[in-house]
């Protein structure tokens, strides 16, 4: 079945299974790969997307619930104001190891900082849990995502 979802503000038709996961369409169909598979189970957090600006797993959420919904991707953070804020602060205090987790970690902190704009280590501790880091560099998450909110790192 054809489907047309909005990904970074472009119409995309796609002609896949209703019940194929965002994650596989953005993928393999689109060809935008910085969306990351990690377990398949919306567990890891790499799969991480934004729909209607709200953290969702890319491999748990099936292309035909997307409907009417705005889909961004990693590759849409560069257009947004709070994603290049975080990009920026990710690279200045050299946040990622091997990088693998990392579009995730940044989709779930965009989504925090659009709903809590100065948020205290609680409020980070309780949005990006859930997604998992192998090289364990959550100290340094942390310290981006206060300084990509205004504070100090």
């Amino acid at each position: 079945m054809a489907y047309t979802i909005h990904v970074n503000g472009v119409p995309r038709t796609v002609d896949v299974d209703g019940d194929m996961p965002l994650l596989w369409v953005l993928r393999d169909e689109l060809d935008m790969t910085g969306t990351k598979f990690g377990c398949g189970a919306g567990l890891c957090g790499a799969c991480t997307v934004h729909l209607d600006g709200t953290a969702v797993r890319g491999c748990q959420t099936p292309v035909s619930a997307v409907g009417d919904g705005k889909v961004t991707t990693i590759e849409g953070m560069a257009s947004d104001p709070i994603g290049k804020r975080l990009q920026a602060a990710w690279l200045e205090l050299d946040v990622p190891q091997c990088g693998y987790c990392q579009a995730g970690q940044i989709m779930s902190a965009a989504s925090l900082l659009a709903q809590t704009p100065h948020p205290t280590d609680a409020d980070i501790d309780s949005a990006m849990t859930g997604n998992i880091c192998r090289c364990a560099t959550y100290t340094r998450i942390r310290a981006a995502i206060k300084h990509a909110a205004g504070g100090t790192p």
